[in-house]
């Protein structure tokens, strides 16, 4: 290990050189005796003095104190609670890292982990999806504390590394009409009678509404309803009450716009409930569906199976493409409303553009064996997009038919797989048992950067059966 007071006399004694970046946006160093040190702030290729604030027997880890040498992708921060500092937020980790950057940084994470994780080395890289760094966070959950010492209301993400909710005036990655109501919210629930009970917003953003839900632990006042609906006819902002659990959300006032989005390359409209799973980036989520599809490349001959398939956002545009599709889901509730999406979709069809022969249907697709899969029928492609947790049964139940063909009983595997994936460790773990155990390789795979600022890496990955 260099030290480097050595080569760099000009450095102080304790100054450390920034090797990497991990996937928590820390700064990656080591100390000459070779321990790592993990430094929150610091970026590649500085060197930095760091304090240390927790020492364990392998690692330590540090926030960056002085920058001796800069690097030249270090940027000033778009937002100014972004930071070190006491009572920045949380929300971000990268804001000091050039955007560029950021992307190189989250494709690396991504081939690292196909690589030491899965054994998997595409034959390709895709070139990274990216979208506005700004202004793209369309959902958020808003947490709301009043503080009563202050006799203020607090409401936006939690503060770095802590329970407490950050003092938010701004936030630069929500959009700019969202933003501009940190401080009129702030007001509003400081001025209702349950201001006490109020623990959470949940915010949605469709393409003609912004739609918001109050979490709250108490009747409300008709005091507090009549301030909510008049804040709502000001902001134009469309309240909906949750006294309980998700089962319990309602609209405060029925009627108006529905909730929605769209897929305009393939002519369909999404509505939506604002506590349903809609991609938090609505750019990148258009441009993900058509790179998914044209990867996917489904004919008006083929079947597909679209795996954890939600409210459709997939399915509904492969109607437009495939033959025939089927949705596979684990929540009924979302299932009922993806064949609600279904019809709407196909009444509303453009002449020529009526809707392939679609079904959806529920499973519970972690408890995924062989003998489900094959009664689900052959699909000549698939589209898989699980959550965090990846889809480890679904790909060990196709492994088990690939090594058994006497399971099969006339079933076919699919000849390509598109997996997108939200969590490139189960992407990698799941890719391992596709190309070593299912006989797939890996044609391509790319990172898809749908929260620009933070650590988090969405990616894309296609599977080609052997032949």
């Amino acid at each position: 290990m260099t030290d480097l007071t050595e080569s760099h006399p000009l450095y102080p004694a304790d100054s450390l050189l920034v090797e990497s970046l991990d996937i928590e946006a820390q700064g990656v160093a080591h100390k000459p005796d070779g321990k790592v040190v993990f430094i929150k702030g610091a970026l590649p290729f500085e060197v930095v003095t760091a304090n240390i604030n927790r020492k364990k027997a392998s690692f330590e880890q540090a926030t960056v104190g002085a920058i001796h040498r800069e690097s030249s992708q270090r940027v000033r921060p778009g937002c100014p609670h972004f930071g070190l500092h006491e009572g920045a937020c949380g929300g971000c980790k990268m804001q000091h890292l050039h955007v560029g950057a950021q992307v190189a940084i989250k494709q690396r994470v991504l081939e690292d982990n196909l690589w030491h994780l899965g054994k998997v080395k595409p034959q390709t890289m895709l070139r990274p999806i990216e979208g506005p760094a700004w202004a793209y966070r369309y959902r958020a959950r808003l947490s709301v504390r009043f503080v009563r010492k202050k006799g203020e209301v607090l409401v936006g993400f939690h503060e770095r590394k802590s329970g407490y909710v950050a003092d938010m005036k701004v936030c630069p990655v929500l959009p700019p009409h969202v933003s501009d109501l940190l401080l009129p919210l702030r007001a509003l629930i400081g001025g209702m009678d349950a201001r006490e009970t109020l623990p959470q917003i949940e915010l949605a953003c469709g393409d003609e509404v912004t739609a918001m839900v109050l979490r709250h632990m108490e009747p409300l006042s008709a005091g507090d309803l009549a301030q909510l609906r008049a804040f709502g006819s000001t902001h134009g902002v469309q309240w909906w009450l949750q006294p309980k659990g998700p089962d319990s959300i309602h609209l405060l006032e029925e009627g108006g716009t529905q909730l929605a989005y769209a897929l305009p390359e393939f002519g369909i409209n999404m509505p939506f409930k604002p506590t349903d799973f809609t991609q938090v980036n609505p750019q990148i989520n258009r441009v993900l569906v058509g790179r998914a599809l044209r990867l996917l490349d489904a004919q008006k001959t083929e079947r597909v199976i679209d795996w954890f398939c939600g409210l459709g956002n997939f399915t509904l545009p492969l109607a437009t493409q495939a033959g025939e599709v089927l949705g596979i889901e684990g929540s009924e509730a979302l299932v009922a409303r993806s064949r609600e999406n279904y019809k709407k979709n196909q009444a509303l069809a453009q002449e020529g553009r009526a809707l392939a022969a679609t079904k959806f249907v529920a499973r519970n697709l972690f408890e995924m064996t062989p003998e489900v899969l094959t009664a689900d029928g052959s699909a000549d492609k698939w589209l898989v997009d699980p959550p965090r947790e990846g889809a480890f049964a679904l790909v060990q139940a196709l492994a088990a038919l690939h090594q058994d063909p006497a399971l099969r009983q006339g079933w076919t595997p699919p000849q390509r797989i598109v997996y997108v994936s939200c969590n490139p460790a189960t992407l990698a773990r799941d890719a391992e048992v596709l190309v070593h155990q299912a006989g797939y390789r890996c044609l391509s795979a790319g990172m898809v950067n749908m929260f620009p600022h933070t650590a988090h890496v969405e990616s894309m990955a296609v599977f080609e059966l052997e032949s």
